[in-house]
């Protein structure tokens, strides 16, 4: 089965129902989170702050960066939503998009020790660091996790990852430091992209062009399953939406998936390097590889 197969006994009806959240642009995605009325667009398109690094290499800049920061409320509570867009150089983070999602980060930390328990939602789509602004990129993404382990301390920090450009390279990262990890099925999470791998390792070691493996691999039903994102949902804004209040409603856990380098450390002791399981066997593996106990989100 390919990632984008339709499982028999599909309910077709209440598939076309749906709105999907994956064909909305970034600043859409945003206000659909949010509850009725209660979106406001903080650095928008119309304050143009964009790059300026873009243009003289010849790309057309965006006046947003391709990041929209959306203050409102989801479920009631006061809510930040950052989500990247897609379309724009493939999700790519540069210096302002980045200082933009650290900055925002930054700010609902202040507010929770004002008082005002804000919770914050990153959506997801990239492929990392813009290539354009490589050592800028960098800098900025370490921001973005130094804000997101601040923020975390005081309210949970809810990553959404949904379409199939899915989330790579360094901000990969800042979805592992999250405190509840959601995905679709069509989306994929790694460190490395497929063609990265290829090509510093050859086919042998990932066929970039092998929609199956790429999917069994980083795809959203084998990332919940082997525990690394929490929830599976569909691509649907009325189901990602329920999703995420409920990732905010488990609040802050007694230790955060990345804190627990114990079972981590378990898990990759777990793999012998030298004759991996298959994809669909590494669930079981690992189930078995660290007993369930503590605080998981």
């Amino acid at each position: 089965m390919t990632s984008t197969a339709i499982p028999e006994g599909t309910d077709w009806t209440a598939l076309l129902a749906r709105t999907s959240f994956i064909e909305l642009g970034a600043r859409a995605r945003a206000a659909a989170l949010l509850d009725d009325g209660t979106a406001r667009e903080l650095c928008g398109p119309f304050d143009r702050i964009e790059s300026p690094w873009l243009e003289p290499q010849g790309v057309v800049p965006e006046s947003d960066d391709g990041v929209a920061v959306v203050k409102g409320e989801l479920g009631g509570r006061p809510a930040v939503v950052i989500s990247i867009e897609q379309a724009f150089q493939g999700g790519g983070i540069g210096e302002v998009s980045g200082v933009k999602i650290a900055a925002a980060l930054s700010l609902a930390a202040r507010d929770n020790r004002d008082g005002i328990p804000t919770v914050a939602v990153l959506l997801l789509e990239t492929g990392g660091v813009r290539l354009q602004e490589a050592n800028l990129g960098l800098a900025t993404v370490a921001e973005v996790c130094s804000a997101l382990l601040e923020l975390r301390a005081f309210q949970p920090v809810v990553g959404v990852i949904a379409g199939a450009l899915g989330c790579f390279g360094g901000m990969s990262i800042a979805a592992g430091l999250c405190t509840r990890l959601i995905m679709t099925r069509e989306s994929r999470l790694g460190l490395d992209g497929p063609q990265v791998i290829e090509s510093e390792a050859g086919i042998a070691e990932f066929d970039a062009s092998d929609h199956t493996l790429i999917w069994s691999v980083d795809g959203g039903t084998q990332r919940t399953g082997t525990a690394l994102a929490d929830a599976l949902v569909l691509d649907d804004v009325t189901a990602v939406r329920s999703a995420v209040i409920d990732a905010v409603g488990h609040g802050v856990p007694g230790r955060h998936r990345s804190q627990r380098i114990d079972e981590l450390r378990a898990l990759l002791e777990a793999v012998d390097p030298a004759d991996p399981p298959e994809p669909a066997d590494l669930a079981a593996v690992w189930a078995n590889a660290v007993p369930p106990r503590g605080d998981r989100p």
